[in-house]
């Protein structure tokens, strides 16, 4: 658990999708489709403003009755967004999306976003982590090697 994030992005890649704050919220989330992916960050320029969710199309979008075609991204994103850096740990990490309620975190470093965490990326994390301990101990119970 004291993993770095930095080991996630290596695994996962750091390919970071982003729409500027202008777009429609429904090219936004065509592009979001288009990548299968349940966030977007929102950048104007090179500068992180914004990040755009699933839960805001639900919450600011539907829910609000917003024509999604007429309406720029930056009107429903969420703002002043949580970061982390590539130095955080993968429990530091858990902690925020527990604390905070949030499911993807942008990773910055020196003001450049390098990659997005998701919970579920924490969660495959974990998942293989453990896989590989129960693994690690089987061979130890039954007397194989230890890797």
């Amino acid at each position: 658990m004291n993993t770095p994030i930095s080991a996630l992005l290596e695994r996962k890649g750091s390919a970071v999708h982003s729409v500027a704050p202008t777009l429609s919220v429904h090219d936004a989330v065509s592009e979001m489709n288009r990548h299968r992916i349940g966030a977007i960050v929102v950048l104007d320029g090179p500068r992180l403003v914004g990040i755009f969710t699933e839960r805001d199309v639900l919450r600011r979008v539907v829910g609000a009755a917003i024509d999604p075609k007429r309406t720029p991204v930056t009107d429903v994103m969420t703002s002043g967004v949580i970061t982390i850096g590539p130095e955080a740990t993968i429990e530091e990490t858990m902690n925020i999306f527990t604390e905070k309620r949030c499911r993807h975190l942008p990773v910055v470093q020196d003001g450049r976003i390098r990659g997005v965490i998701s919970i579920g990326d924490i969660t495959r994390w974990m998942a293989d982590a453990h896989r590989a301990e129960a693994e690690h101990l089987r061979n130890y119970i039954t007397g194989g090697t230890l890797a």
